[in-house]
């Protein structure tokens, strides 16, 4: 089913992958790419489990747009164990325009087919998804 604002579809491995990490644990992060051939998100690239979050901003690429979701532990001010399912949008400005665009307007609908998001960051620059900002916004 394709978005009528951009017409991407979302390729059935995209929601398989993440049912994976919610429910199974198998990976620590995924990265999506839009591929406009195609016209459909797709997967482009899996985090191990045992994946560091350095590493994970590190498999994202710096000057193109990509939708990522990551699986993000911490200890609560309780010392409780925790864990929250963060989805990012990284739209950096040196990015092409058109590929903002399509990657704006596609964002809601990716989104919704994942079900079980718990928090939401939308990125331009990398302190914008620091671990920092991780951090504070799971708590």
């Amino acid at each position: 089913m394709a978005n009528a604002a951009s017409g991407m579809a979302v390729h059935d491995d995209c929601k398989l992958k993440f049912l994976e990490l919610k429910a199974k644990r198998t990976y620590r992060s995924i990265v999506f790419k839009i591929e406009e051939k195609l016209k459909q998100v797709i997967v482009e690239k899996l985090g191990e489990p045992a994946q560091s979050y350095e590493d994970f901003t590190a498999s994202i690429p710096a000057d193109e747009c990509r939708y990522a979701v990551y699986d993000f532990d911490f200890m609560t001010a309780e010392n409780v164990q925790k864990s929250r399912i963060f989805f990012i949008a990284w739209s950096p400005d040196t990015s092409r325009v058109r590929s903002k665009m399509i990657y704006a307007s596609s964002k809601d609908r990716f989104k919704r087919e994942l079900d079980g998001i718990q928090i939401e960051l939308q990125a331009t620059d990398p302190t914008e998804m620091g671990l920092d900002v991780i951090r504070s916004r799971a708590s």
